[in-house]
């Protein structure tokens, strides 16, 4: 790696090849134990996300938006663990040094992933409540083509932030050290390893992630404000009973990701340390791609009915019966 030199009795802006993650402190038997937690979390979030995309793509009774919608949440939940985890685990075992580039790209797409998520959860709220408030227009409104480019929507929006957040950090020289007191790369810790000033790339991230969760939040409460209105005029209790089960599921997820990432990125001072940063870093990485499947499963009739019948074919078949 390029060493910093000095240069006029300062640092020189010569970067650094690779970086050190330090992780979470503690000895031996701390590692240990963290591995355990993460493999475990990292195969549920697998085996969860996975069965809900091959659910949803196996029985025809669930090919409609919302459910297209939800494969694609459970996709991105999959793939931004995908992006943390793995790393997290070797880093446990053996050298905690990532390069520069690796460092980079780490970034480039969990900044992409998330946020891509949060777009993809107002467009869900969306759904509902033309579902629910425009029921006769909504298969008209909400066809095949216009779910496709709802959800390229939602990976632009998150490629451009991306884009920016990364751009924006590896811009800055970082010759003040390559420890990176974090289990992955991400915009706090790295700001603080740069020696140039970081008040432009701090007013971008906050402004950002504020920008982009209040949006969606907005989006969101607004979508489920007509739906409970809509819910309440409903005569039929059952109707009501299952509609709000439904919106009740998103609802969850949606509180559980957005008071996350909003405490971490978009709130100046929230999280008071970096210890403090990485355990919330592992719910939103870790825990909440494991809660989604369970939280859509458990409390939706649909998908436990598909699940039922997707067992029975599956016995079926082992059994040889036609």
């Amino acid at each position: 790696r390029a060493m910093p030199t000095l240069r006029n009795g300062n640092l020189s802006a010569l970067p650094w090849w690779e970086f050190v993650l330090d992780g979470f402190r503690g000895g031996v038997e701390v590692q240990a134990l963290l591995f355990a937690v993460f493999l475990a979390l990292y195969v549920l979030t697998v085996l969860g996300n996975v069965t809900m995309i091959v659910v949803i793509t196996l029985d025809a009774r669930l090919h409609s938006p919302m459910y297209f919608f939800l494969k694609n949440l459970s996709f991105l939940d999959l793939c931004y663990s995908s992006v943390i985890a793995p790393n997290a685990l070797a880093n446990f075992l053996s050298s905690k040094a990532i390069s520069f580039r690796g460092c980079a790209t780490q970034l480039f797409f969990f900044s992409l992933l998330p946020t891509t998520e949060a777009f993809l959860l107002a467009v869900m709220a969306y759904d509902r409540f033309l579902a629910i408030c425009s029921p006769l227009q909504y298969p008209a409104t909400m066809c095949s083509k216009t779910c496709s480019r709802l959800v390229l929507g939602t990976y632009c929006g998150g490629c451009l932030n991306s884009i920016i957040e990364t751009s924006l950090t590896f811009q800055l020289p970082f010759c003040s050290s390559n420890r990176i007191d974090h289990f992955f790369c991400d915009v706090p810790p790295l700001l603080r390893l740069a020696c140039a000033n970081r008040t432009l790339n701090q007013l971008v991230m906050f402004g950002l992630c504020g920008l982009i969760i209040v949006g969606t939040t907005l989006v969101v409460l607004v979508s489920y404000g007509y739906i409970a209105v809509t819910i309440l005029r409903m005569c039929s209790g059952s109707g009501r009973h299952k509609l709000f089960s439904t919106c009740g599921s998103h609802l969850t997820a949606v509180s559980l990701f957005y008071g996350t990432v909003f405490v971490m990125y978009a709130q100046p001072g929230a999280v008071g340390s970096m210890e403090q940063g990485k355990v919330v870093s592992v719910f939103y990485t870790l825990v909440i791609p494991v809660l989604n499947p369970l939280i859509y499963s458990l409390r939706n009739k649909d998908v436990k009915d598909a699940l039922r019948r997707l067992g029975q074919v599956h016995s079926q078949a082992e059994d040889g019966v036609p």
